[in-house]
């Protein structure tokens, strides 16, 4: 919407022209015939590029001659909007109506026309209108009162234009009052108030932009089999992958492509893909439903709106690039964007811990900001693991079952050997280290190692906070207890997911800063833990005996 300057309530522009010649009397009634005399010249006068079409001409015509009917008088002029014809060749033709130049709002109808004459209106008008259309509020008065109710987080300027609003009761002179704004899912807002002209009084407000109805759709996806996707019906009659009921959460197909927003996936019957990549919806199924399950773990078990506790959805873009083997969080664009992988070795990227862990990068840039590199880096992607393991626990599908792997599911006929990283075991790899360096080299002891691989201390400790030592019972790749354990006894006993997710989750979003390391993140998470369960509690001295046995003290 372009929106004009305001106009004082003086100024042409506002107010038309005739009721600047118009006085307290101009409601008299006219004389019947005189009336319809007036009427007929006043469609005549009117009929423009708008009533060219034959049938409206014809029910303009039917109009002149049946006027009560349409509750039309001397003052009120016809525009025709719409035209349908039958199959049978009755017409019926859509009309907006104004009154001494002034849109009525509510004033609308439709006119039938059979092939014997005319079939009757259609309209909400219950009488004809009789009122002076001089106000007692000025423009700038209505727009204050309609600001009172929009707050103060509005864009571009208001406008004010009179009109008669005769949706509901009495025909009243109104102010209309158009405010602009942005809803904290990101939608664009635009408010259509209408102010009563004489008393100041909000007769109602709408919102303009058309959003769609919240649906439940069906997604068979490439690596979550058959889940439930949150969508929405738009105005048109298609389907959108946009999740209204989880901030406007939105998926969007790249197609291939690296520039721009990518185009949102829409669809016909609210099924979305067939299990393969030869459906391209397949992936965003599966982008869309790990983006869903992220938002329901962090409001079940964090009490977290979205990625910056806003209410506000995140962008999910697939099907980025050509063969692109990996995935992003962007701050730039609030997204997160998934390559297809290389279709040899990997899949496309959309692995429900993969977009758990996208999601929490968000949510990581909006709590500690941990900065990209060295231990802080590790701590940052460690955090994204973590979070997006327990999003995998919380989903707790069956076609993707929940493991302390990280993206298993991304390498093409695995039998479980292969992950991008075993946070039971971080050194798997042959890079990751299981403990903290005992050689002092400086504060930072990973600068200049991937912080892919420095995330190894922290994942370590998750597990062992979560899990105690003890070795998964499938994927655990032959090893003991005392493998999982740098320092001391190899009996450590966890707290369980939930009382570990909790005590980082607090840690990070309370205590972590943007240059915090291991030592910072072993007081983080103690301090967390009193919090949450007393000092002298076992999660209080867990993390301490965890911590340890990786060698952070």
């Amino acid at each position: 919407m372009v929106s004009q300057p305001i106009r004082d309530s003086q100024d042409d522009a506002v107010r038309p022209r005739a009721a600047q010649t118009h006085k307290r009397k101009d409601t008299m009634k006219l004389p019947a015939g005189i009336l319809l005399l007036a009427l007929m010249a006043a469609l005549d006068a009117q009929a423009g590029v708008a009533n060219n079409d034959p049938a409206a001409w014809r029910a303009l015509a039917l109009v002149k001659v049946n006027p009560s009917l349409a509750h039309a008088t001397a003052n009120d002029a016809f525009v025709a909007r719409d035209v349908i014809v039958d199959p049978n060749g009755d017409q019926h033709v859509r009309f907006d109506r104004t009154y001494r130049g002034l849109r009525v709002i509510g004033g609308d109808l439709v006119v039938h026309a059979t092939a014997g004459g005319f079939g009757g209106v259609s309209m909400m008008l219950a009488r004809s209108i009789q009122l002076s259309i001089l106000p007692n509020l000025s423009s700038d008065e209505a727009i204050v009162r309609a600001g009172v109710d929009f707050g103060t987080h509005f864009e571009d300027v208001p406008t004010a234009s009179l009109v008669v609003y005769a949706r509901i009761g009495e025909p009243r002179l109104a102010w209309e009052v158009m405010y602009a704004g942005t809803r904290a899912d990101r939608t664009p807002t635009r408010m259509r108030y209408y102010i009563d002209a004489n008393n100041g009084a909000i007769l109602a407000h709408w919102d303009t932009i058309e959003t769609g109805v919240p649906t439940v759709g069906t997604g068979h996806t490439l690596q979550s089999g058959s889940v439930q996707l949150g969508t929405q019906k738009n105005t048109r009659g298609y389907y959108e992958m946009k999740d209204p009921s989880r901030g406007g959460n939105y998926t969007t197909d790249m197609g291939n492509g690296f520039r721009g927003s990518g185009t949102l996936v829409v669809d016909a019957d609210n099924v979305w893909g067939n299990y393969a990549t030869t459906d391209r919806a397949s992936v965003a199924a599966d982008a869309h439903y790990g983006i869903g399950k992220t938002w329901d773990y962090y409001l079940a078990v964090h009490g977290r709106k979205g990625v910056a506790n806003d209410g506000v959805g995140a962008l999910g873009r697939v099907h980025y690039q050509k063969n692109y083997a990996n995935a992003f969080w962007d701050d730039g664009c609030f997204c997160m964007t998934f390559g297809d992988g290389d279709g040899v070795v990997t899949n496309p990227f959309t692995a429900i811990d993969v977009t758990g862990h996208e999601m929490s990068h968000g949510v990581t840039s909006h709590t500690a900001n941990l900065d990209y590199v060295g231990e802080s880096g590790g701590l940052n992607e460690a955090n994204s693991d973590i979070f997006g393991t327990m999003v995998e626990f919380y989903a707790n599908n069956p076609q993707n079952p929940p493991n302390y792997l990280i993206g298993e599911k991304l390498f093409i006929g695995n039998t479980g050997n292969y992950a991008l990283r075993s946070m039971f075991k971080p050194s798997l790899d042959g890079i990751s280290p299981d403990c903290y360096p005992t050689t002092v080299r400086g504060r930072d002891q990973f600068q200049g190692l991937d912080v892919h691989y420095s995330s190894g201390v922290a994942n370590h400790f998750f597990y062992l906070l979560a899990e105690g030592s003890v070795v998964p019972a499938t994927n655990g790749f032959g090893l003991t207890p005392a493998d999982l354990v740098c320092h001391g006894p190899s009996t450590l006993k966890g707290i369980g997911r939930d009382a570990a997710s909790r005590i980082w989750y607090r840690a990070l979003t309370v205590y972590m800063t943007s240059g915090t390391n291991y030592h910072d993140a072993r007081v983080a998470t103690l301090g967390a833990a009193t919090d949450l369960y007393g000092a002298t509690s076992t999660q209080h001295a867990a993390v301490a005996a965890t911590w340890a046995a990786l060698g952070v003290h």
